[in-house]
């Protein structure tokens, strides 16, 4: 008997919620079971076992079922939150340049916040890009703040604003 996407959306997170009493194998093997059950046609099922990867220490395999669910598509909350799981998933892989990529262009959802922007903050320190970084994560938190937002915008953009040059010093 086919499920429908409900109950199977329902099924994932029942798995999601007993994550922690779960080992690697059994969480791996029973969301393998999961995305193969999938009665969708888009990439929710690689998204979860990617996910499931992913928790488990398996970037490699992560960032496969990433890319699979990239080219069958996501709803926008999916979409959002893979760019936060996969630009983290490039970083542990020391592929800084595609993490900074893939959490530049994240797209923006209230699923994930300001996450995107704090990995991405975490990718440009990785990195060595110091200065960015730390802009980033500040912007990332500016409107979280009750005051001092225009105080801290200027203090962020001041650390990758262009040093003056000697020529423009000396007129």
């Amino acid at each position: 008997m086919e499920q429908s996407v409900e109950r199977w959306e329902v099924s994932v997170e029942e798995l999601w919620e007993k994550f922690d009493s779960l080992n690697r194998d059994e969480g791996i093997a029973a969301m393998r079971d999961l995305a193969d059950a999938c009665p969708a046609g888009d990439g929710r099922a690689a998204f979860e076992l990617a996910g499931m990867y992913d928790s488990m220490g398996f970037e490699s395999e992560a960032g496969t079922e990433y890319e699979q669910a990239l080219k069958l598509g996501l709803d926008k909350a999916r979409h959002a939150q893979l760019a936060v799981q996969y630009g983290s998933t490039l970083r542990n892989l020391g592929r800084l340049d595609e993490a900074i990529a893939v959490l530049s262009a994240a797209p923006t959802h209230e699923s994930t916040g300001s996450a995107p922007r704090v990995v991405l903050a975490l990718a440009l320190h990785s990195a060595g890009r110091k200065d960015e970084a730390l802009r980033v994560a500040i912007e990332a938190q500016i409107e979280t703040l009750p005051r001092y937002q225009r105080s801290m915008r200027n203090y962020a953009a001041a650390l990758t604003a262009p040093a003056p040059s000697a020529d423009s010093t000396t007129r």
